[in-house]
Parts: C-alpha cells; sequence; structure tokens
C-alpha cells in the first residue's frame, strides 16, 4: 500500500516557520533605524534652538550697544547746547530758554527788552536763609517796579518746589528754575554743585550793570534797590 503524502506536508511546513523566525531580526533592526534617526532629529532640533539662543543673544547686544550710543549721543549735545560763556559787567543776557515756577518756557534774553532787570540767586527754596532774601525783595517789590525794574528769584530747584514756595511766602515775582545751573555758573554763581547767593542787575536792553556776589541774604534786596536809585 502506498505510503501517504503527510511526510510531505510536514516537510512543507517546516521552511514557513523558518521564515517566520528570519523575518523577526528585521523587524529589530527597522526599530534600532528609527530610533537613530530619532536621535539624530533631537540632535538637529537642540542645535536649532541654540543658534536661535545665539543669535537672539547677540541681536540684544546690538540694540543695547546701539541705545548706549544714542543716549551717548544725546548727552554730549545736550551739554554742547547748555554750555554758556562767562557774563561779566557789561555783557549781556545770554539767550537761552529755562522754566518759570508754572512750568512756562522764559527767554532770559528777552527778559529786559523793556524794562531793567533784577536777578537774585538763591541756593535753596523754602530754607531760612534764602526765605529772608526772597521775603526781602518781596516787602519791597513795588520800589523796583516803580523804577521800571522786574525782579526774578533764580534758583536750581524744580518749578515744583518754587511753587510750594511762592504760594507759602506770597512772593509777588516770577521764579526761574535752572536744574543744571546754566545760567548760574554763567553767572558766576555756580560751583561745586551749589548756587551761591548773590543777585545782579540788567539795564533795559539786557546789559549787566552791577553784581553782589555774594551777598548776605538781608543786604541783598536794600543793596539792589540802593544801585538802581543811583542810575
Amino acid at each position: 500500500m502506498p505510503p501517504r503524502k503527510a511526510a510531505a506536508t510536514s516537510s512543507t511546513e517546516a521552511p514557513r516557520r523558518s521564515t517566520r523566525i528570519s523575518a523577526q531580526p528585521k523587524e529589530e533592526e527597522k526599530v534600532v533605524k528609527t530610533s537613530g534617526n530619532s536621535k539624530k532629529r533631537a540632535a538637529n532640533d537642540s542645535g536649532d534652538a541654540d543658534a536661535t539662543k545665539v543669535e537672539s543673544s547677540t541681536s540684544k547686544k546690538a540694540k543695547s550697544d546701539e541705545k548706549k550710543s544714542d543716549e551717548a549721543g544725546e548727552s554730549s549735545g545736550d551739554k554742547e547746547e547748555t554750555k554758556l560763556a562767562s557774563i561779566d559787567i557789561g555783557d549781556v543776557l545770554p539767550t537761552l530758554t529755562l522754566k518759570n515756577e508754572k512750568g512756562e518756557d522764559v527767554q532770559i534774553a528777552d527778559l529786559a527788552s523793556e524794562k531793567g532787570v533784577i536777578l537774585f540767586l538763591v541756593p535753596k527754596a523754602d530754607t531760612p536763609g534764602c526765605t529772608n532774601q526772597a521775603c526781602g525783595f518781596r516787602d519791597i517789590y513795588p520800589d523796583f517796579t516803580s523804577l521800571n525794574f522786574d525782579v526774578y528769584c533764580l534758583s536750581a530747584d524744580s518749578p515744583t518746589a518754587q511753587t510750594k514756595w511762592q504760594t507759602k511766602k506770597d512772593l509777588p515775582y516770577p521764579l526761574i528754575s535752572d536744574p543744571k545751573r546754566v545760567l548760574i555758573t554763567a553767572l558766576g554763581a555756580g560751583e561745586g554743585g551749589k548756587t551761591k547767593r548773590s543777585h545782579f542787575i540788567f539795564g533795559k536792553g539786557g546789559k549787566l550793570l552791577d553784581k553782589k556776589i555774594p551777598v548776605k541774604s538781608a543786604d541783598s534786596p536794600k543793596l539792589a534797590l540802593e544801585f538802581i536809585k543811583t542810575l
């Protein structure tokens, strides 16, 4: 009786098992390759992020340097614009714009266009000595105006501080703010970041006729009036 084909079937199934087994390493290899590509992409992404940070940092530094350069240029320009030559007897009021106690612009060269001008300088608003000097000019203010002279108080105080002082002491004349002591220094009354108590008398037209620097707070108003009476 001829043998059945079971053996042949058995020999055919064996290679199928071998095929499945041999395929398994290929899947593992694929996983490994995918993992490698992922690490490579991660490395590239990290590199791009670092490059972006470096670029951003460089850009910020460049902008910062540019800003400092601009500020330095502006500061230098301000110093050149506000520098005045010394003002002595016979010289005239300079072209300079400052603020009054109300924060309004005051053109210094125009102060004496119609009348004579007295500028009295105080170290600091609302302090005992300065108040004594300011009130002295207040008390005889009508005498100055009757002789065709205007009175101005000049200090490095802010307009706000000057307004408070003016209101508190009922000062009838304007106060001029010179925070950088530009005019104060040109008049010779600025030294070491401070203002010397003094006064300056300009005739109509702006020519400096008399100055007292330094001067005592109580004497300043009287001496100014005495000089004007001699004109």
